[in-house]
């Protein structure tokens, strides 16, 4: 089946000469969600924009379920409902005017009872007949993903849509996406909470500086990029690492003044010769070093995403699950 969403070779470089996107080709899957990863200006938001016909590239094509997004704009945008970051919404009209209106731009008849179930899901029915201005910004939150579904789309493009929002409509909105995607809406979201992506997504794509590093199947990047790491709490502590050891190289680390052995390998690796937690175990007890205690870790898709984007680490090389953890605030900055 042919991807519902095909971009090949997009660039985009603005009058100033930043470039925004370099080179990126995607296709995306008809029906699944993928969540688009990466630091503040990484070129996210403008890749959706391009998509969505509202800016346009220096160098590529769209085709949203086969329509040119140029040439058959009005074809493929119909196909598509946009959830931005900013809350845009007509400040003096009721939710219901503002919904219902929506729909008409895109020369569909009114429908009452589905704009009804729209409001619904979204938990603002008893909000339909207040005015934009009086509501929260949750719930104007609310309002902007109304309003893209209420062309009943087969795309949904959330660009950061729990970015300042309560608890609750998170939950609400993550129900309504798992209900759009049954139904087979394809989503494509883009997120700073990325336990939300490690929960929803299907695939992940990340981008950096204007560049798609990869677009994976999430459980295969966690496979592909993933780290383990296995504590040893040791019955004596060590000064040093033993010369016997010295094959397992800089896998092998001290913690806790030397009574916790500490072995990062990554998940591929696990079988390889001196490799594997059994292969450790064998040598640690041939060198007469004993334990009490272990546990086992492994990198999250965060750990995964801040080695990818990380200045300090090489592409597709990941660190330990310590060690990301430690460089949250500069990845999610």
């Amino acid at each position: 089946m042919p991807s519902i969403i095909s971009v090949h070779g997009l660039s985009k470089t603005y009058a100033s000469g930043f470039k925004a996107l370099r080179n990126v080709n995607l296709d995306i899957e008809r029906g699944e969600i993928l969540a688009l990863l990466g630091p503040n200006g990484a070129g996210k938001t403008t890749l959706i924009n391009i998509i969505c016909g509202i800016v346009t590239a220096s160098e590529g094509r769209v085709t949203v379920d086969g329509h040119d997004n140029v040439r058959d704009f009005r074809a493929a945008r119909s196909l598509i409902g946009l959830v931005p970051q900013e809350l845009h919404t007509d400040a003096f009209e009721s939710v219901w005017a503002t919904v219902s209106f929506s729909r008409g731009l895109f020369g569909l008849p009114p429908d009452p009872a589905y704009i009804e179930q729209v409001l619904r899901d979204l938990s603002l029915w008893d909000k339909k007949d207040g005015k934009i201005m009086t509501l929260s910004g949750g719930m104007k939150r609310r309002v902007l993903i109304a309003k893209a579904l209420s062309h009943q789309p087969r795309i949904l493009f959330l660009d950061e849509p729990s970015a300042g929002v309560d608890v609750e409509l998170r939950r609400d909105m993550w129900g309504l996406v798992r209900k759009l995607r049954a139904a087979g809406v394809t989503i494509i979201l883009t997120t700073h909470y990325i336990e939300e992506a490690e929960e929803m997504a299907d695939r992940i794509g990340v981008i950096s500086k204007g560049e798609l590093m990869l677009a994976e199947e999430k459980a295969e990047l966690m496979r592909k990029l993933g780290r383990k790491q296995l504590t040893l709490q040791l019955q004596q502590p060590l000064q040093a690492i033993p010369a016997a050891l010295a094959a397992y190289h800089q896998a092998l680390s001290l913690a806790d003044h030397g009574n916790e052995l500490v072995y990062t390998f990554d998940s591929r690796e696990a079988d390889h010769e001196r490799s594997g937690i059994a292969a450790l175990l064998r040598d640690l007890a041939a060198a007469d070093i004993h334990f009490k205690d272990l546990h086992t870790t492994q990198s999250s898709l965060e750990d995964i995403f801040v080695n990818l984007v990380s200045d300090r680490h090489p592409a597709l090389t990941a660190g330990s699950p310590a060690e990301g953890r430690e460089q949250r605030a500069a990845g999610l900055s």
